[in-house]
């Protein structure tokens, strides 16, 4: 799609909007520069061949999610309460934590049929093994062609995608600006910028991934990008109306058990959870269902288009199998497809985006990505207990 890019960058957003993927004017230049399912020959891609067959036993890397009913939804206020008692006088507030996550209610039973999920996010190692096996060039690393953009100055239009950079001091958090930065070259290759890499960083999850190059990888892998409903029903695990995947407590025994933003954000992370910035996958306890970081880390794209009233406007009984709406709406910035996206990031906090908290929402405009979305794939197929043998 092509997107207008609008005369000023000073024109922000709602601040929980900045812990999705933040629609920023200078990271639209990387809008509407090609299709999601040709190589960089302009020919198909190929597929990963045997990996794309489904079978009754577990295909590698993935757990087996069992079909059934479970309340999908925004978190009760009990959580809610303890995390705003943990902000200190005079401390910023999540704007869920004060005014409520009006965007997952009302909470509804909901039904999925079973299927496997990728027990972690799409690593850069997996990713660079597709983009080598197709030739694939991401929406971040193709150059925006100036007739989308009349009027640009050409000087801007340079591939590149939007980069967190703390600030150096406290800062009123009413402008992500202040803390995200459009960095030509920044790719899923070059994470922080031009001068980084991924040599080092194999196993952490790939980020600057638009919607359509998740699509494309799942895709060529033989899966597909799971719904809003497979991803809440995976990530709680088989705990009913619980905060987290793993309870309703944040902390287990003391301990964090996501990667996310512990301090004063966005300028200060005081690293309690033993990470700054994006972590490797695995590096903390599964859900029940196998999974890893299901809450924090990096933000997981679903398929379902973003609308707030999603669940205000699903009918009376258990909503079975839903596929989400027919078109997106977000009316802080109407006219702009998004998707939803699940399970927070690492920039998470309780002062400024509580969005680990498993029944939440995220949104992120389909041609952006940015250096905390990523996601996982999931494969329709058969519970392999019921294997006959």
């Amino acid at each position: 799609m092509n997107r207008a890019v609008p005369s000023s960058i000073e024109k922000t957003k709602p601040a929980w909007t900045g812990c999705a993927v933040l629609s920023l004017a200078v990271a639209l230049l990387v809008a509407g520069c090609g299709g999601s399912d040709k190589s960089a020959d302009g020919g198909p891609l190929p597929s990963a061949g045997a990996a794309a067959t489904a079978t009754a036993s577990a295909p590698e890397g993935m757990a087996w999610i069992p079909a059934g009913e479970f309340w999908m939804g925004g978190p009760a206020e009990s959580p809610i309460a303890e995390l705003r008692s943990k902000l200190r006088p005079g401390e910023p507030v999540c704007t869920g934590l004060s005014g409520g996550f009006t965007d997952c209610e009302p909470g509804h039973q909901t039904y999925v049929d079973g299927f496997w999920m990728d027990v972690t996010e799409v690593t850069n190692e997996q990713f660079e093994k597709f983009a080598r096996a197709t030739g694939y060039v991401t929406v971040a690393e193709r150059k925006p062609r100036p007739e989308d953009f009349p009027g640009a100055d050409p000087a801007l239009l340079v591939p590149g995608s939007v980069v967190f950079v703390a600030p150096d001091s406290p800062v009123m958090l009413d402008n992500p600006l202040q803390w995200w930065r459009y960095v030509p070259g920044a790719s899923w290759r070059h994470p922080d910028g031009p001068q980084s890499s991924i040599t080092a960083r194999m196993n952490f999850p790939v980020t600057h991934v638009a919607f359509e190059d998740a699509e494309a990888y799942a895709k060529w892998a033989g899966k597909r990008l799971p719904t809003e409903a497979e991803w809440e029903r995976a990530a709680r695990g088989g705990l009913e109306k619980k905060a987290y995947p793993w309870g309703d407590d944040l902390l287990s025994n003391g301990k964090w058990q996501c990667n996310a933003f512990q301090g004063r954000f966005p300028n200060a992370d005081a690293v309690e959870d033993g990470f700054k910035g994006i972590a490797p996958v695995r590096q903390f306890a599964p859900n029940a269902y196998g999974l890893y970081d299901v809450a924090g880390n990096v933000w997981e794209w679903c398929s379902d288009w973003f609308r707030p009233d999603t669940y205000a406007k699903l009918g009376p009984g258990v909503a079975r199998n839903p596929k989400g709406p027919g078109d997106s709406f977000d009316p802080d910035e109407p006219g702009i497809p998004k998707r939803v996206q699940r399970g927070g990031s690492f920039l998470c906090s309780n002062q400024y985006c509580a969005r680990y908290l498993v029944g939440t929402r995220g949104k992120g405009a389909i041609d952006t990505g940015s250096v905390h979305v990523g996601f996982r794939c999931v494969r329709d197929g058969k519970n392999p207990a019921s294997a006959k043998p």
